[in-house]
């Protein structure tokens, strides 16, 4: 074995890269706060809804999310914890934001599934669980929010098993009732662990008490009818419970479950500690050339997030690469697939929120942000000119709502236009152009009507444009063909009045139309048509 494959081997083995997913205000952005605080990352944690301070998550960094209280965007942290690196992706909890969800799902070797003890599994944690479990992601759930009253937890893991699908594995189990808990039982170790109460309001770490389950203490501090509810709870799961096994973890059948409440610190080491214990290292990756293992020393990586303007006082824009396989070196040339070119990897950078500090090496499993001038694209190959080939292309998502936007002051066109394309590039909308229609406006896709909003915010704060925009009443998109190749045109569609025509960024012809029902009589009426959901060079997500 070469020298660069021991020491490729060596920092795999310490990776831990996940993304963690719930619906909102499960509390995911505090969990990955309160991660931070016992790795050390941070010192005094701060919470999205604590007025009296007026502190923010750290991984919340735009404006408009501070204002809201919600993720729009996804976030990349890193810190190590007991020799691992530890790579978080926290993913905007909105489902007008799936699209970057499911971009970062793409990047990670594992996913942690934060869930509202009161509110148990909701629509956006089953959108969410059925992409992790179409990709075959180890699943790790945090059971959250044990401060407040809630569901019973064998409830709790009768709902997992019977909204998702998946069966569970309570790694530990909380001690006490109805919001009211006082620590957790840890199943593998056999031990008792209990809480002093909080009285930093969750900004410091909080240590447990660590007892034989037989010490004559755990009973003085929890009361004799927990600790026998307590006994009967473990009896019940030993005996009618899911055997723990990992290989079924690691295929996305079984989840390790976790209780605990990340608003006081109650249980989030023990999570921690136990996650790092069962995640997978970074993993091998599909490619046109088969499966790139991350050992191969031959260098390479994928573009799956773009963010324009993390930081306003430069004014730049970041292309986040997860690194697949081989050292990543600064200043490294590698080719790009797209462009068919080579390039200098220069100014790359590691994260916490939008706090960074340029780095000299990286590996697999590792998120690195480069500066970039307008190269980069979502989904973009980077590799070995030696080694060329292509990961798997990132499915697309069908624009659902739309409307025409256009700047306010006609003097301000040159900025619009940038910050247009620029959020475009990002993947945050979709633009298209009107069939005959003038420069002067765009007609934008999303996916939820919150991109509207964000999308106005942005331009307003980041570009100095005002925009007007009307919505259209539009709710289906179809990409056209003809089955003889001519070309797609408003003359050659019958029926294209019915709808809007348009043409996406790439020329390709688009028909924008108010329901199946219209579809149908387009279809009807031009037998050779194709239609698509998305590109046809593209496949939907």
């Amino acid at each position: 074995m070469s020298e660069l494959q021991e020491e490729l081997r060596r920092e795999i083995e310490k990776r831990r890269t996940f993304a963690i997913i719930s619906h909102p205000d499960a509390g995911k952005t505090t969990l990955t706060e309160k991660l931070l605080l016992y790795g050390g990352a941070i010192h005094l944690a701060g919470s999205i809804k604590s007025r009296k301070t007026q502190r923010h998550a750290v991984s919340d960094w735009m404006e408009i999310e501070k204002q809201r209280g919600i993720s729009v965007t996804s976030s990349v942290l890193q810190f190590d914890y007991d020799g691992c690196r530890i790579n978080i992706l926290d993913t905007p909890g909105h489902q007008d934001f799936s699209e970057d969800t499911y971009r970062t799902l793409m990047a990670v070797d594992s996913a942690v599934m934060v869930i509202d003890v009161a509110k148990g599994v909701e629509a956006q944690t089953k959108k969410l669980f059925k992409v992790c479990s179409e990709r075959g992601i180890p699943i790790f759930t945090f059971v959250n929010k044990l401060d407040h009253y809630g569901k019973a937890p064998i409830d709790i893991m009768d709902e997992i098993e019977n909204v998702l699908g998946i069966r569970s594995y309570p790694m530990n189990w909380p001690i006490g009732q109805d919001g009211q808990y006082l620590g957790v039982y840890d199943r593998r170790n056999k031990k008792v662990l209990l809480f002093a109460a909080d009285t930093s309001h969750g900004q410091q770490a909080r240590i447990a008490d660590v007892y034989d389950p037989e010490d004559p203490a755990v009973v003085a501090r929890i009361g004799e009818e927990n600790f026998q509810a307590l006994k009967d709870d473990i009896d019940l799961l030993d005996e009618a419970g899911e055997p723990f096994d990992m290989e079924k973890v690691n295929a996305g059948e079984l989840t390790p479950m976790f209780f605990g409440s990340a608003m006081t610190n109650f249980g989030v080491q023990d999570f921690l500690e136990g996650y790092i214990r069962m995640a997978p290292t970074p993993q091998p990756r599909p490619s046109s050339d088969g499966l790139i293992a991350p050992d191969d020393e031959k260098f390479s990586g994928f573009v799956f997030k773009i963010q324009a303007n993390m930081n306003p006082a430069h004014r730049d824009r970041l292309a986040f690469i997860r690194i697949c396989s081989g050292k990543f070196e600064r200043n490294m040339s590698v080719w790009h697939e797209r462009s068919d070119k080579l390039i200098k990897l220069a100014q790359p950078q590691q994260f916490l929120a939008q706090d960074r500090q340029i780095i000299d090496t990286a590996y697999p499993g590792d998120i690195v942000g480069l500066f970039d001038p307008g190269i980069f694209g979502i989904g973009d190959t980077i590799c070995d000119e030696h080694h060329k080939f292509k990961y798997a292309d990132f499915p697309v998502f069908p624009p659902e709502r739309f409307a025409r936007v256009q700047a306010k002051d006609t003097m301000k066109r040159k900025q619009f236009v940038k910050g247009m394309e620029q959020l475009t590039q990002e993947g945050a909308i979709q633009l298209f152009q009107q069939a005959g229609a003038g420069m002067e406006s765009y007609i934008v896709g999303t996916v939820g009507t919150l991109q509207f909003e964000v999308l106005e915010y942005r331009l307003k704060n980041e570009y100095n444009v005002d925009i007007i925009m009307q919505m259209q009443p539009y709710e289906v998109a179809r990409w056209l063909a003809f089955e003889d190749g001519r070309e797609v045109t408003p003359a050659s569609l019958k029926g294209a009045d019915r709808g809007m025509f348009v043409y996406d960024r790439h020329q390709n012809p688009v028909l924008l139309v108010n329901n199946e029902w219209a579809l149908g009589w387009i279809t009807d009426n031009n037998p050779d048509l194709l239609l698509n959901h998305v590109p046809f060079d593209k496949k939907e997500a």
